[in-house]
């Protein structure tokens, strides 16, 4: 843990989203200025992702393929649609076609470590989308540490220190995953009355929805009023459906809890009868286009760039979905 206090968590969420909202629209801006960044024409960018299903894959996908083609450049982009065979398939196929960089983007870290080692050994400039790799140049990504660290803060807090909750905990093979799960774990270490009940729940791909949607609903048949104060997630997909299936089975008194901050999660935190509680939101495409630009400095000569790059990300509540909605881009999200 890197900070002391944590009873003032409530304080330390509302000046974050004073920092938000001041400091991250500069930030957009500088990172939108052509003549900050580099032209990458004449450059062909090899773009792999582990798949684009989720709210938060898709907009950094995007926000990585647009910005290449806004810079002058040319995307080669493979999505390898869950299939971790795949995507090592595609990062052979980018290895062949020597593009002048590559930006993989998630998937399960030890299965991809000895082919981002081989993008190196053939000489191109590897950068990875919240994949932590000692084989990447720089990794863009959201400072995962404090987002475990916040969510778990905001989570016993809101409980008051005391009661079981219920974990998912299907992809701790993906670093960012793990991290934020480390960090909940680190928080409990100081709230000895919050337990993690066993065994813990298992997200998967696809039909994450309705996995987690029958598993909480398994669980709240074992488990009265009055024995699950909360469930947290390391992504917002589960909270989807473990919000779903409180809210169907009527029990108010437990909170749900995750990370991405996709528009129907925001819209579910917003709602004051829903049991989503809070959901730490991420800025995908800036996320994707940020590691591009970073690409187009490397190609132009700077190779000054620090192994990470964090883009801001916010807590939202209940007390300010509104006006998260209105930061983040999602007013007109359903």
């Amino acid at each position: 843990m890197t900070r002391s206090h944590i009873p003032l968590a409530s304080l330390a969420a509302a000046a974050l989203f004073v920092f938000f909202t001041a400091v991250v629209p500069h930030a957009a801006q500088a990172q939108g200025n052509d003549a900050a960044i580099p032209s990458l024409k004449g450059k062909r960018i090899g773009i792999t992702v582990a798949g684009t299903d989720h709210y938060w894959d898709l907009k950094a996908y995007q926000g990585a393929v647009d910005e290449v083609k806004r810079l002058g450049g040319t995307p080669i982009a493979l999505d390898a649609v869950r299939n971790d065979n795949r995507q090592i398939a595609q990062i052979q196929t980018l290895i062949a076609q020597k593009p002048d960089a590559i930006v993989e983007q998630l998937g399960t870290a030890s299965v991809l470590e000895p082919w981002l080692q081989k993008i190196r050994q053939a000489g191109i400039p590897l950068f990875t989308i919240d994949t932590a790799s000692p084989s990447s140049l720089n990794v863009t990504t959201s400072d995962n540490f404090f987002i475990g660290e916040q969510l778990a803060l905001k989570l016993v807090n809101d409980i008051h220190g005391e009661g079981n909750i219920l974990v998912f905990n299907g992809f701790y093979g993906v670093p960012v995953c793990a991290i934020r799960y480390d960090q909940l774990k680190e928080v409990l270490k100081f709230y000895p009355k919050v337990h993690i009940l066993q065994p813990e729940l298992r997200d998967v791909i696809p039909n994450t929805v309705q996995s987690a949607y029958a598993q909480v609903s398994q669980l709240l048949g074992k488990y009265p009023k009055g024995q699950i104060a909360a469930i947290w997630a390391a992504w917002d997909v589960p909270q989807v459906g473990a919000t779903q299936a409180v809210d169907a089975a009527g029990r108010s008194e437990i909170k749900t809890y995750a990370v991405d901050g996709s528009p129907d999660v925001v819209t579910l935190v917003k709602d004051p009868k829903s049991s989503a509680a809070a959901v730490v939101a991420q800025q995908p495409a800036l996320i994707g286009k940020t590691a591009i630009d970073n690409v187009a400095r490397y190609l132009a000569g700077d190779h000054t760039l620090a192994p990470y790059t964090y883009v801001p990300s916010l807590l939202v509540t209940k007390d300010n979905a509104g006006t998260a909605q209105q930061t983040l881009g999602q007013l007109g999200a359903k």
